[in-house]
């Protein structure tokens, strides 16, 4: 593996590359190389500042550290869609090409077989499958959605240099498989979308998200909140002439006294029917035995058979 050197890494995808046709893909990874060299090209980067990566539906650019960043950023902010304008304009609806990129800084290895090797590449990976920036790209009018690394604005945007207006990228974070990553998103960041922390909050367990309609007989105050609750001193209202006074609340009834059972005989069991024939799987033998339908039986008991222990 040689030694990592600095790189700026421009990352370009292709937006549902997957739901094409052979046909159609093959048309769009041309159109893909084409927009890419042009967009280099007018960046005054040739190739021979820069390693090529195949991803099928994308594309990775290694450029030398030399190679001017603002000229690749006004670029891509300006070269890219006009590019994307024109080819659209002659493709038919199924071979419309949309692309997410990002820029990013670093430094990369390549190893033994030709593979890119480095975290900051893995990071800018990440940035361009982010779920921000794909719904990012869904509004937008212009074909093409662009993030910048932190690296990259705190070294060149927010510096605001010509055709690079600091104003228009907004602070992001993205998840990734090792943290949150910052970055920063061209043009208005999508509602709801970002992937660490989704703006509102998440509807309480069994619940429909909204609040719940104030039940009958709830008190409510004179603003626009809504008083809820049993705490009658909490809820309570003061009596006008628009709003009379509450009726006292009456007291529940007292409970009807059950009748009282029958008190068991010390150290024997009870058993009180009230109907129907009682069978235990045997006989109930010894003690005293009154009715048969009904009524109280004393003394020892045996369940399951003629004899042995008393329960």
């Amino acid at each position: 593996m040689t030694d990592p050197v600095s790189r700026t890494i421009l990352l370009l995808d292709i937006e549902k590359y997957s739901d094409r046709d052979d046909v159609e893909q093959a048309y769009l990874r041309r159109m893909l190389y084409d927009i890419t060299d042009r967009a280099l090209e007018s960046a005054g980067i040739d190739e021979r500042l820069r390693q090529r990566a195949d991803r099928g539906d994308s594309v990775m650019e290694l450029i030398d550290a030399n190679a001017p960043v603002t000229a690749l950023l006004r670029a891509l902010l300006t070269e890219v869609p006009a590019q994307l304008r024109a080819v659209n304009r002659m493709a038919s609806s199924s071979a419309q090409i949309r692309l997410r990129g990002v820029v990013a800084t670093g430094y990369v290895a390549v190893d033994a077989y030709d593979g890119w090797v480095g975290s900051d590449l893995n990071h800018a990976c990440r940035l361009l499958d982010a779920r921000l920036l794909r719904a990012a790209l869904r509004e937008r009018p212009n074909d093409f959605a662009l993030c910048v690394s932190e690296s990259v604005h705190a070294g060149i945007v927010r510096h605001s240099h010509p055709g690079i207006p600091a104003d228009d990228f907004h602070p992001v974070t993205v998840d990734s498989k090792n943290g949150p990553l910052g970055a920063w998103l061209h043009g208005p960041v999508p509602y709801g979308a970002d992937d660490h922390s989704e703006r509102g909050g998440a509807p309480a367990p069994g619940g429909s998200g909204e609040s719940p309609a104030p039940e009958a007989g709830t008190g409510t105050g004179t603003g626009a909140g809504t008083v809820r609750g049993t705490d009658a001193g909490a809820a309570a209202e003061t009596p006008g002439p628009d709003r009379p006074a509450r009726p006292e609340p009456t007291a529940p009834p007292e409970p009807t006294e059950q009748p009282a059972q029958p008190a068991a005989a010390p150290g024997n069991v009870v058993f009180n029917f009230t109907g129907g024939t009682p069978s235990f799987g045997g006989s109930l033998v010894v003690g005293d035995q009154h009715g048969v339908s009904g009524g109280q039986v004393t003394g020892d008991v045996h369940l399951g058979g003629s004899g042995g222990e008393s329960a």
